[in-house]
């Protein structure tokens, strides 16, 4: 189906979904690599990308010397390598599998925030993102921008934002953590227009626990309430659902 200039594919579970993505981000790469000496991607980090990173992984025909890989958010607070920050997982899901050119993190142990959020945003203004490989939490957030801080029109391309308790408790439900207690309260992340800004967006989102965001991504109004919705407004951006994700929809 198409919502506004969204495209939305439904996939027979997440497996298929996983494939059906990795294929057609995969030809998007191959499409504009011919065009481009080299591309900028910027990946999500979190279980429901699962599939899609290791469908992608295992397509050898991409040329993987010639791309920037870039993570979208980090959590503040928790130790230099500890398997819960997202560099660690996207590390072990892909970073760490391909020969990327360069692999960009930013640095949730890093002892000035700020500065940090400079250093990553002058980083994306020097590689601006040809492509975005990303996700949906299940309070509709877009990297770490809840609905009580997403900002449509932010100046800032990173930011520091203090997560909202839906969002924590995804990351229990998501098996990242024992606790919500455990779960850090303040984030760095690429705002909005930070991640609309790609040319070509894609949009892995699974799973039961996600329909209730999917149902508002799609039938309610574009609003900073449910920041997910801003990407139906995206010329090129395609959403991936399972029957799962999309059960609520009619």
């Amino acid at each position: 189906m198409k919502k506004d200039k969204l495209d939305v594919l439904v996939a027979e579970n997440r497996a298929a979904l996983g494939h059906l993505a990795a294929g057609m981000a995969a030809n998007k790469i191959k499409e504009l690599l011919p065009v481009k000496p080299e591309l900028n991607i910027i990946f999500a980090a979190a279980p429901s990308q699962n599939e899609f990173l290791a469908a992608l992984v295992a397509d050898e025909s991409i040329e993987w010397r010639r791309i920037n890989a870039f993570h979208m958010d980090e959590y503040l607070g928790l130790s230099e390598g500890a398997p819960q920050l997202f560099s660690s997982f996207l590390k072990e899901s892909i970073f760490d599998k391909v020969p990327f050119k360069s692999v960009n993190c930013i640095n949730g142990s890093s002892a000035d925030a700020l500065d940090e959020c400079e250093r990553y945003a002058a980083l994306l203004k020097t590689n601006p993102a040809d492509i975005v490989c990303m996700g949906i939490g299940e309070n509709t957030h877009i990297a770490f921008n809840d609905p009580h801080v997403a900002n449509f029109k932010d100046s800032q391309l990173v930011k520091i934002v203090e997560l909202d308790t839906a969002c924590r408790r995804q990351q229990v439900n998501d098996g990242c953590f024992a606790t919500l207690a455990d779960v850090p309260q303040y984030a760095l992340t690429l705002t909005v227009p930070a991640l609309i800004a790609a040319p070509y967006i894609f949009c892995m989102v699974p799973g039961k626990n996600k329909a209730r965001a999917i149902a508002h991504t799609l039938s309610t109004p574009v609003t900073e309430l449910y920041p997910s919705t801003i990407l139906r407004q995206h010329p090129n951006a395609v959403l991936f659902t399972d029957a799962d994700s999309f059960s609520l929809m009619d």
